[in-house]
């Protein structure tokens, strides 16, 4: 029997970002969980332009190879942990950009977050980003990581969870577990 997918995807693109040292933080504890073949996927590596597909998503008429490949990927993922910050007190571009590339291939799908940023550590962040995936069709669980302050944690160019931030990844990824199995019957119908 083969792992569910679960995608980790690294939402800031800008240079200097953080969010790679956290994200590497959160692929590595999802491995040692064990319940999951882990795909990580950098947005800036995927390097999305704007969108710029002519049909409705919801149609899957891809017209580019970019989108096609995204596609793909996001079809095969079970479920998605969205490792992101906050700016402006809102949803990072290039993930929204990300998401609204597609339509189905999100659906029925459940998904958590990493959050990071100042105070409020991303959450206001996570916040109006769940309302785009639960539009999308996906199922946002309660329970995610937030990272107040999180250039703190960083040293070297590695991020060091504390024991709350470490516990709550352990409680996310066992949440999603069992809302991937949960759900698949109704990817498949």
């Amino acid at each position: 029997m083969s792992l569910n997918v679960l995608q980790v995807v690294t939402v800031s693109t800008r240079p200097g970002r953080i969010g790679g040292p956290i994200a590497d933080w959160f692929v590595e504890a999802a491995r040692e969980h064990g319940g999951f073949e882990v795909d990580p996927v950098d947005l800036a590596e995927l390097d999305l332009p704007m969108m710029n597909e002519p049909n409705h998503p919801r149609l899957q008429q891809y017209t580019h190879d970019h989108t096609k490949a995204w596609a793909a990927r996001v079809e095969r993922a079970d479920a998605f942990v969205f490792v992101s910050p906050e700016y402006n007190f809102g949803i990072a571009a290039p993930l929204k950009n990300a998401l609204d590339y597609l339509q189905k291939e999100w659906a029925y799908k459940p998904a958590s977050f990493v959050s990071y940023g100042g105070v409020s550590g991303g959450l206001r962040a996570v916040q109006m980003a769940k309302q785009v995936i639960t539009t999308l069709g996906m199922y946002a669980i309660p329970q995610q990581v937030i990272i107040p302050f999180a250039m703190k944690q960083i040293e070297d160019g590695v991020f060091t969870p504390n024991d709350e931030q470490a516990a709550s990844a352990t409680i996310v990824l066992d949440e999603l577990l069992k809302l991937t199995d949960a759900l698949k019957p109704l990817r498949q119908g």
